[in-house]
């Protein structure tokens, strides 16, 4: 109950004092910073812990804490004393995002009195006018004695700059400390306009056998504030965030060129709940409008398999087609497992994946990018680089025809399919040829062998010489 009614002494004293307080507040900027943290998460949101170093009075002080994030979500935002906690109370905090611009200070002077300083033509002399602002809407309107004017007429002076106008965002917190000796406040608060994304670069081998793999993270900072030295975690999965009613659209802001950080030492990785946190091992800055890029990982020699694939579709085991396609494209696929044995072993956040491969003449040239998703260690990576140029298909439908119905099947046919893969590169490759088919289905003659790796999928690897080709034809029953 005492606290309760010391609570309730201090915010009605802060309300009889607001109005001479604004004169006595204390400001504090990144000079009293000692240290700050930075989390960021995946979807455009980020932890901020501003530790600093600030002188208060015994008793009630109005603080004024300066160049924090534009974007912070104040309902999120906590002040706590860390060395001297006895006494400090939190009274009420107020976000003033609203910046000084020449066009805000016209709105917050609409009614009130400024001067007009004109200029004569010709002698140069001044001459100074009171005025009253009526609108700043699509121009300014001024009330300058008798008359209404409209647009700029002269310089404008204002006697002061409106108390609920910063040149920098600030959160203006009312407080009650315990003592006046110097203590360290650290403000913890969630932001937008913090993000990152992980990309990585794999270089293969002449022999396509073997996979050199860099990730990067890349940071964007469009929170209107820059982190100095910060001590920075990135967490990587899908934390789930209570979706905000709509607010207006915040104007984008150009980004500055990109700023590339050091390749070590890379990020340390660990679990935290059901995500992964990464940790650079060196404090780094991050600026307000810039992208910049740190090391994530780094490995050599990881053993990848190429694959080629056909894949077909479903719609045609259900009625009578005929040519199904001449020239099909077959995509060509790299796959590598993340474990240790691999030289990886590493859980990687998702992003993309672009795989470049020498030439000739020893220069690297781009062959290809795919996204992959979180992926945990001892999982396989499975990336499509493109479609093959020197590898194609010619598929038709030979023979459909309905079959007897029974049981619980109300339909049921035959249908034969040829497709013929063609080769014109000078070694032999492997085709991996995917058939999804619907219903309960028997195959009933193949020139080939199939495994059923799925309830709805057969699939044949055919060998097709070099610069030749290998006809695959299957006889199917479909029951649905």
């Amino acid at each position: 109950m005492r606290k309760i009614s010391f609570l309730v002494t201090a915010t009605l004293f802060f309300f009889i004092t607001q109005i001479v307080v604004a004169e006595d507040e204390i400001r504090s900027t990144l000079e009293d910073q000692q240290e700050v943290a930075v989390t960021i998460y995946n979807e455009q949101l980020a932890l901020v812990k501003d530790l600093r170093q600030v002188n208060l009075s015994n008793g009630f002080n109005r603080l004024a804490f300066r160049e924090v994030s534009a974007q912070m979500r104040p309902e999120t935002a906590l002040l706590r004393s860390i060395d001297h906690p006895k006494g400090f109370y939190l009274i009420e905090q107020n976000f003033d995002f609203d910046l000084l611009t020449p066009q805000k200070l016209l709105e917050k002077y609409v009614g009130k009195n400024v001067r007009v300083v004109k200029k004569h033509p010709t002698t140069g002399e001044e001459r100074t006018e009171e005025a009253v602002v009526l609108s700043v809407n699509n121009g300014v309107v001024l009330r300058v004695g008798n008359r209404i004017e409209t647009g700029y007429p002269g310089r404008i002076i204002y006697d002061e700059v409106p108390t609920n106008l910063r040149d920098r965002p600030t959160l203006v917190i009312s407080l009650e400390s315990g003592t006046s000796k110097q203590q360290d406040l650290q403000l913890s608060y969630l932001t937008g306009g913090l993000g990152w994304k992980a990309d990585y670069v794999a270089e293969l081998d002449e022999s396509d056998e073997f996979v050199d793999l860099t990730g990067w993270v890349t940071l964007t900072n469009q929170s209107g504030a820059t982190y100095k030295n910060a001590k920075l975690q990135l967490v990587a999965g899908d934390v789930n965030q209570v979706r905000q009613e709509m607010q207006p659209r915040r104007r984008d802001v150009p980004m500055s060129k990109s700023s590339v950080g050091a390749a070590a030492p890379a990020m340390v990785e660990e679990g935290l709940f059901e995500y992964h946190l990464y940790t650079l091992q060196r404090p780094t800055t991050i600026s307000n409008n810039q992208t910049k890029q740190v090391s994530l990982l780094s490995a050599t020699k990881i053993p990848v398999k190429k694959e080629f694939l056909l894949k077909g579709q479903n719609y045609y085991y259900r009625g009578s087609y005929g040519q199904l396609g001449q020239k099909l494209k077959v995509g060509v696929f790299v796959e590598f497992e993340n474990k240790e044995e691999s030289n990886l072993g590493m859980p990687l956040p998702k992003g993309v994946v672009r795989v470049y491969k020498n030439d000739k003449s020893g220069n690297a040239q781009f062959v290809g990018e795919d996204r992959i998703d979180h992926t945990p260690k001892n999982e396989e990576i499975k990336l499509k680089l493109g479609d093959a140029f020197d590898v194609t298909a010619d598929k038709k439908q030979t023979n459909f025809k309905k079959a007897t119905a029974i049981g619980k099947y109300s339909q049921a046919h035959t249908a034969s399919f040829e497709i013929v893969l063609k080769n014109a590169k000078d070694e032999e490759v492997e085709v991996v040829v995917h058939e999804p088919i619907p219903g309960d289905w028997k195959m009933q003659d193949e020139s080939h062998a199939h495994e059923k790796v799925a309830s709805g999928t057969a699939e044949w690897k055919i060998k097709v010489p070099a610069e030749g080709k290998t006809k695959l034809s299957y006889d199917v029953l479909v029951r649905y």
